[in-house]
């Protein structure tokens, strides 16, 4: 199995929209783990792992946003070294 450990920065209408929930929605339903935290400047910091093609499907899901009351105009993606596995949670 390849995992994929990545961070992303999520920029544009991302708080107070339920964007946090509908991520924690879409990373139960794939199975993945990590954590969705708001971040003071207004984006919000994701931290995610599993297996390579899911996290990939899991970030595009992300970039067209989650929610219908929030819009993404640019995302950040990092690849970490940081594991999570415990299940998705929010922060």
């Amino acid at each position: 199995m390849n995992n994929k450990n990545i961070e992303i920065i999520v920029f544009g209408k991302v708080q107070g929209v339920g964007f946090r929930y509908s991520t924690k929605k879409v990373a139960d339903r794939f199975n993945l783990n990590g954590f969705v935290q708001n971040l003071i400047d207004g984006t919000v910091l994701i931290h995610v792992n599993g297996e390579a093609s899911i996290v990939d499907e899991f970030t595009s899901k992300i970039k067209d946003s989650p929610t219908p009351y929030g819009h993404v105009d640019n995302i950040k993606v990092t690849n970490i070294n940081e594991i999570n596995d415990k299940g998705f949670i929010i922060k």
